[in-house]
């Protein structure tokens, strides 16, 4: 199977599961249901299931099912994108290509829709793996860190504070990457580690792979924001310049933002090839990252 149909296969198998996981549009309380679908089952590229799925596949098939820690990392991921989007944060009118969550529903609507799937993220992992307790805790404690307020909050707090800061370093920029964003790439690599019963060395190195990868993708994120339009973003372009964020383009230039990218794209390739099994298509994943339009 080449690469295009790997992919396509994988983001096939966590849009099924996505459907097969969550409360159906008509539970009660049937508003908050279709905003939570509405949001979840809007495309996107789906990175952080699929790379649960491909790393849990490494050494042949995994030990347990990845499929319900793929729908909880798409839940934290997607419950952060409706939080981003409200008025009181990055106040944004559309996301994957269509109206936000508070724009199709109400500010509200979204507000419960983020926190029903951070909450049902955790109920996933506490549920689905119940037979096995070790790997539930261990699933638990690894999407718990990288969501909480020293990660992936924590990022978003920063990136917030960094806004119209006209002396912010390098480091700051940093980690509101290594936080914002790599945080939960890296989380995404370690589950679908974990599912596939690697040991604590080779589980290290994805940790090392995810921190790469996720400064990766968050430089080219920014480069896009400055360089692509809307229609090709699917979401609004130019908002990182309009809100004066602290971003590698505004500290680097676009030349110099480019050449981080390329820096951490091989330093996640190097990690890569330290780990066991079939990394084909991992390695095609991360060099696709480096040159995403979108």
């Amino acid at each position: 199977m080449d690469f295009p149909d790997r992919l396509h296969a994988y983001t096939t198998r966590a849009e099924t599961a996505l459907d097969a996981l969550l409360p159906s549009a008509t539970t009660r309380p049937a508003r908050i249901h279709e905003a939570m679908r509405y949001s979840l089952q809007a495309g996107g590229k789906r990175l952080r299931p699929v790379l649960a799925l491909a790393t849990a596949e490494l050494t042949g098939q995994p030990c347990v099912d990845p499929l319900p820690a793929a729908v909880a990392l798409e839940c934290i991921h997607t419950y952060s994108l409706i939080h981003d989007d409200l008025p009181c944060m990055d106040n944004d009118d559309f996301r994957r290509g269509r109206p936000t969550c508070h724009k199709a529903f109400d500010e509200a609507t979204a507000l419960l829709a983020g926190d029903a799937l951070l909450t049902h993220a955790f109920r996933l992992l506490a549920t689905q793996y119940a037979a096995n307790p070790t790997l539930s805790h261990a699933l638990t404690l690894e999407l718990s860190n990288a969501a909480s307020s020293e990660q992936l909050i924590g990022g978003q707090m920063e990136d917030l504070l960094a806004e119209k800061k006209s002396d912010a370093t390098p480091d700051q920029l940093e980690f509101i990457h290594l936080n914002k964003t790599a945080a939960m790439i890296r989380a995404s690599l370690v589950m679908g580690g974990l599912c596939a019963g690697l040991d604590a060395p080779a589980l290290d190195t994805l940790r090392v792979l995810g921190r790469e990868l996720g400064l990766t993708f968050q430089i080219i994120d920014d480069i896009l924001d400055a360089t692509a339009d809307s229609a090709t973003l699917g979401k609004t372009a130019g908002k990182d310049a309009k809100a004066d964020k602290t971003t590698f383009v505004k500290l680097h230039g676009l030349d110099g933002a480019r050449r981080h990218a390329r820096e951490h794209t091989d330093a996640a390739l190097a990690a890569l090839a330290q780990l066991p099994g079939d990394t084909a298509f991992l390695r095609q994943l991360v060099e696709t990252m480096l040159v995403r339009k979108s």
